[in-house]
């Protein structure tokens, strides 16, 4: 999944333009790897928790709902602090509020243990939510951080290639998640979700490490309000374009997250591809690895500083890369095993072609944010309904393809959103990471239409549909500034 978080370029520390916070950066953007494969994990979780406690697509898909509640109930708490005066990331720092996110989520990961242990699904539920409690934190604590280390006018371009590396964990999740969670199974069903049980113990041991750097590396002590007083009240419903962008960010997360939970099941569809859980996987990969190409190319399009003319040695680096991508991927089982078995590489060719058609949207879109996000939406819309009329290959890589077209819309909504906010950002950010919950109530509605047997599984890809024609809409019209009062 997509990070979300404020680029507060209104709000700066001392003076530290010329300060090189390269060291800083490397550290924080493992922090957005790291919770960009545990959100991807879901997609694994969702049919090894459907076929092991025999849950219906809707309950499966409480798996989302458990994870995502937790953004919009820990943000609403937050955004209540904040409107009686008291920001507590900006007392402690974004620092210290990283290492806090980080230790919750720790805490998540471990409660993998009982649930499994116990066989129990809602404790699974209770796990997830701790989790992503902290990284809750984090998406609160790490973004205006990122924002904050150099000069302001590079802040969204260092925050696409942040997620850019976010997008890279949500890529690498489906290929090692499939393996430690599908392959792992032991064929006793009272052994099965031990499989589950030791990736997250792993991750916990890699949480915890990762706060123990944190807070002994000498990382710049930012916070966000130097200079301001904080404000008390709620000012940021003023804006037109911030609220409609909160309601973008609901269908944003809740659209992107119910397609990725659905593919390995669709593509599980005999009229589709019918592939096993295990050989879907590593397609799943696809569909979150185009959005990473897409995120690296919208660091270099939608920054309006840019000549693109002297980017293109990194343009066709981003082409290279599309095109290892695929073929690591598609061939993973030969290249990790050493299984004798012919090599694939007409997938990575399609799948680069596919990278060209999303170049050239970018092209097409000529540095305009707002027009490129209505743009890449109408894109989506498209190959959702090939998703849900088509069969066979076709209807399989334009589900797939979604990713690369979903890239630059998280980072590019929250811009759009915050635009001319004032001092109202930081408020306006914790009701844009508050929508996040569009990512716990989604998904079940599409989950909703599943039928027996999943039968209506190609259908449900109406409930997505919908949300992307909303975000049309923002980009075309709504997210021009406007302010109410």
């Amino acid at each position: 999944m997509a990070a979300i978080g404020a680029p507060v370029e209104n709000r700066t520390s001392t003076n530290h333009d010329n300060k090189n916070y390269t060291f800083p950066l490397i550290v924080i953007t493992t922090l957005f790897f790291m919770w960009g494969f545990i959100t991807c994990l879901n997609d694994i979780l969702i049919p090894k928790f459907k076929g092991h406690f025999d849950l219906l697509g809707w309950q499966a898909m409480l798996v989302q709902s458990a994870f995502f509640s937790a953004f919009f109930l820990v943000s609403l708490l937050y955004f209540i602090v904040s409107a009686l005066g008291f920001d507590l990331i900006s007392k402690i720092g974004y620092k210290n509020a990283i290492i806090v996110g980080l230790g919750v989520s720790g805490i998540g990961c471990l409660l993998f243990i009982p649930a499994a242990d116990n066989e129990s699904f809602n404790s699974f539920l209770g796990a997830l939510f701790v989790l992503a409690s902290g990284i809750t934190i984090l998406q609160m604590g790490a973004n205006p951080y990122v924002a904050l280390l150099g000069a302001p006018q590079g802040s969204s371009a260092r925050l696409n290639m942040t997620q850019a590396f976010n997008s890279l964990g949500t890529t690498v999740a489906p290929v090692i998640g499939g393996m430690l969670i599908f392959k792992a199974s032991s064929s006793a069903v009272e052994k099965s979700l031990e499989s589950v049980k030791h990736p997250y113990i792993g991750l916990a041991v890699a949480l915890f490490v990762l706060a123990a750097i944190i807070a002994v590396v000498p990382l710049p002590k930012l916070s966000g309000n130097d200079g301001e007083a904080e404000q008390k009240g709620i000012g940021a419903y003023k804006y037109l374009h911030l609220l409609l962008g909160v309601g973008c960010i609901f269908f944003y997360v809740g659209g992107e997250v119910s397609i990725g939970s659905a593919i390995i099941n669709y593509l599980e569809l005999e009229k589709i591809a019918g592939l096993t859980p295990e050989k879907a996987d590593k397609y799943l990969s696809f569909y979150w690895g185009g959005a990473m190409i897409g995120r690296f190319f919208g660091a270099i399009f939608l920054n309006e500083t840019t000549d693109i003319k002297k980017h293109g040695v990194m343009l066709a680096g981003i082409m290279l890369l599309s095109y290892i991508l695929g073929t690591f991927l598609m061939n993973k089982d030969i290249l990790l095993h050493g299984e004798n078995m012919p090599m694939d590489f007409t997938t990575p060719i399609y799948f680069t072609g596919i990278t060209l058609l999303n170049l050239a949207a970018f092209y097409y879109g000529k540095n305009k944010p707002g027009f490129t996000l209505g743009l890449f939406a109408g894109i989506v819309c498209f190959l959702l309904a090939v998703t849900m009329f088509a069969s066979g290959s076709i209807a399989m890589w334009a589900v797939l393809s979604i990713g690369l077209f979903n890239s630059i819309m998280s980072p590019t909504i929250f811009t759009l959103a915050i635009k001319d906010l004032g001092v109202d950002t930081g408020q306006g950010a914790s009701l844009l990471v508050m929508a996040i919950v569009g990512g716990a109530i989604i998904p079940p509605l599409q989950g909703l239409l599943y039928g027996e047997a999943n039968s209506g599984l190609q259908t449900s890809f109406i409930v997505p549909l919908i949300c992307y024609v909303y975000i049309m809409y923002y980009g075309f019209v709504g997210s021009k500034p406007k302010r109410l009062s």
